[in-house]
């Protein structure tokens, strides 16, 4: 049996539905031809006996046939040309004793022939077997008025097998038919319907193949069978599939073309400096200093743009839910606040920081917020003020810089987008993209704005609450929010 079931389980799905219609068939089949046989059987055994029943022998008939010395036959029996009742008929005493009174054929009597004669039931219907071997229908009777006898009439059931025989002949003939009929049709439906199947093969061998993703199976707008909510997902994951590629294609180009000019640079001043050391010639000492500052800082740039692309390809969700934990985003505000006022000692920042326990991944969060304070420290004017404030799960930082065109406000958040003014100061593009997807992880928003007599808004708002929750509390206030 489990050889069989590998056996069938190896099979192409095609020939396992066939098989599979072709056997419930089979069986739906078998059995409405063993109901129909067996029902059948029982309306001609019925036939017969009702046959048997109407035909019986009276008083008159019965008392010729009778000695009135031994109670028993009186002469020879009739042959079947002369029998009116179509039966070969017996006359059985009480004592046990029997004879033949129409007929040929002796059919042997059984207790409940004997019964009936003793006059303890008042008559017997079963099946007998004759001393030529065949089969008989014997029906046992009293006659009014006449005690003591009993008679016992028998049909062959030769003309009910001989119908019963044709009709199974039939039966399988036509199961049969019906059978191969069913193999046939259920092939011819398993390809039909597993044609888009072979297309969806197709499709994903050649995805496979050829790394093409624009393959796109068609499917009816108003089809909702499993088939074609199969092929709109097959759809839908070569659309992202296509989309994630050509997103990491960009970011790598785009990541390239930012890493070249700190190389380039960086590999300019290096060349510089060991040719001053294997030609003799010492650089002065003021260049020197001037190029080992610029290495330093294209190592220094080079490192947070690593850092910074190492950070973006991180997975979007999933994977961070495990490092993130209810944070005091007060004071993770007030630990940007110290690395902005030292990047910026000439800036006077103004910082009005309120309680606000959110749920994020700590140093996401505060590299988020490190990033907004740099965009002000670099944009603002020698001199200039920076507000910070966070009140009620709303953070915004305004700087007093020349602001951002409000055309360029769309693309702030692109990677490695960098604003036309902006492009000669240090950076590499990424710093509010990084913003914009730790705020997006923790269930937040952030947007840019012109602000009022010059500068630039950036808010960000996060759910949370201003005392530390429980754990559950504090999820599902994020989630009401």
């Amino acid at each position: 049996m489990t050889s069989l079931t590998r056996r069938v389980r190896a099979l192409p799905i095609r020939a396992r539905l066939s098989l599979l219609v072709a056997a419930a068939v089979a069986f739906a089949v078998a059995a409405a031809a063993v109901a129909c046989w067996f029902v059948v059987k029982s309306v001609l055994v019925s036939s017969l006996d009702e046959a048997l029943k109407a035909n019986r022998m009276d008083r008159n008939q019965v008392s010729q046939y009778l000695n009135l010395r031994t109670g028993l036959c009186a002469h020879d029996p009739v042959t079947h040309e002369q029998n009116p009742f179509g039966s070969s008929v017996q006359l059985v005493d009480r004592q046990g004793g029997s004879c033949l009174i129409i007929g040929t054929e002796e059919v042997p009597l059984s207790d409940a022939d004997h019964a009936v004669a003793e006059g303890r039931s008042s008559n017997a219907l079963h099946d007998a077997t004759g001393s030529d071997g065949a089969q008989y229908r014997v029906f046992t009777y009293t006659v009014p008025d006449l005690s003591g006898v009993a008679v016992s009439a028998a049909r062959p059931l030769n003309e009910v097998n001989r119908s019963l025989s044709n009709l199974a002949l039939v039966l399988v003939i036509v199961a049969g038919v019906g059978v191969v009929g069913a193999g046939a049709a259920g092939l011819w439906v398993a390809r039909t319907g597993l044609r888009p199947v072979d297309e969806l093969t197709e499709a994903v061998e050649h995805v496979a193949r050829t790394e093409d993703l624009t393959v796109r199976i068609p499917v009816e707008d108003d089809s909702d069978d499993e088939i074609a909510r199969l092929s709109r997902s097959f759809n839908s994951m070569t659309s992202s599939l296509a989309s994630s590629r050509d997103l990491q294609q960009q970011l790598i180009a785009d990541a390239g073309h930012e890493l070249r000019t700190p190389l380039t640079s960086l590999r300019t001043n290096i060349e510089l400096l060991t040719r001053s050391e294997e030609t003799g010639r010492p650089i002065p000492e003021a260049d020197r200093k001037a190029l080992l500052a610029s290495v330093k800082a294209q190592m220094t740039e080079l490192a947070a743009l690593i850092g910074d692309l190492q950070e973006l390809s991180r997975p979007d969700t999933g994977q961070h839910e495990g490092r993130t934990r209810i944070l005091a985003w007060h004071d993770v505000v007030e630990s940007a606040l110290r690395r902005a006022r030292l990047r910026g000692p000439e800036l006077a920042i103004n910082a009005d920081v309120h309680p606000w326990y959110v749920r994020s991944e700590p140093a996401a969060l505060e590299r988020a917020v490190v990033n907004i304070l740099d965009n002000a420290v670099k944009f603002s004017p020698e001199g200039g003020t920076i507000e910070v404030r966070l009140a009620d799960g709303v953070l915004t930082v305004r700087d007093h810089g020349p602001g951002i065109p409000a055309d360029e406000l769309p693309h702030v958040f692109d990677r490695f987008w960098r604003s036309p003014s902006a492009r000669a100061l240090p950076g590499s593009g990424l710093g509010l993209s990084i913003v914009a997807r730790t705020v997006q992880q923790a269930g937040g928003t952030v947007g840019l704005t012109r602000a009022e007599g010059g500068g630039t808004t950036a808010t960000i708002r996060l759910p949370g609450a201003p005392v530390p929750p429980p754990e559950g509390d504090l999820r599902q206030a994020a989630e009401d929010r």
